[in-house]
């Protein structure tokens, strides 16, 4: 396998699925006719057995050897991951992006992300379906004894210096009761955090005129 395919098989691992068009626009942005090009890598791929496929919906899904069950019915959850990251992507590339990061054993956070972009950590939850309110604040009580038990602070990619606990984004289906944590929580879609973060870096400029 050459670099770009390597790279593909590597997404598929990290995201558990990818549709077509998604590899397209992720590793075939460069070339004249992404999705010619891709259709080809992706059939030679299938051919050699280094991927697999499900083509019972309109749009090809592609799964790595081994992964996911092709009906898993968590599909459409790990497809929307990807969706937010190809969005934030076009927005400046996170500097780390993992999906579902294990944060420790029974009783941790499990975000459906962790990412660091626009220079900030993040845990982002993608909501397809509204929760009860039950369910999203025992989400939450599992963050704040994650952040009471200090374990974050000894993660790899902190800083040397002062340390910080992600913030919570809230993506999606529902509206939450957050207040009164320890941490900040965001409820904002895509293009309301980026309004937000221009807003900000507009402010400060401000300040240091």
């Amino acid at each position: 396998m050459n670099a770009r395919d390597k790279a593909i098989v590597s997404d598929l691992v990290r995201f558990r699925c990818l549709s077509r068009d998604d590899i397209a626009e992720l590793h075939f942005s460069n070339v004249k006719n992404p999705i010619t090009q891709a259709n080809m890598v992706l059939k030679r791929l299938r051919r050699d057995d280094v991927i697999s496929c499900a083509t019972d919906r309109r749009k090809y899904i592609y799964f790595p050897v081994p992964g996911i069950k092709k009906d898993s019915a968590k599909t459409g959850h790990f497809l929307a991951i990807v969706d937010f990251y190809k969005q934030i992507r076009r927005v400046e590339l996170p500097r780390v992006f993992d999906v579902e990061p294990k944060l420790g054993g029974k009783g941790r956070p499990e975000p459906d992300v962790f990412c660091i972009w626009k220079g900030a950590p993040w845990f982002v939850e993608i909501q397809r379906s509204q929760f009860s309110e039950k369910v999203m604040q025992d989400k939450m009580n599992r963050y704040e004894q994650y952040y009471l038990s200090g374990e974050w602070e000894r993660e790899a990619w902190q800083p040397a210096t002062k340390k910080v606990f992600p913030y919570i984004w809230i993506i999606g289906a529902g509206s939450y009761r957050t207040e009164g944590r320890p941490y900040r929580v965001f409820q904002d879609s895509i293009d309301g955090m980026i309004s937000r973060l221009m807003l900000k870096n507009d402010q400060i400029k401000n300040r240091s005129h």
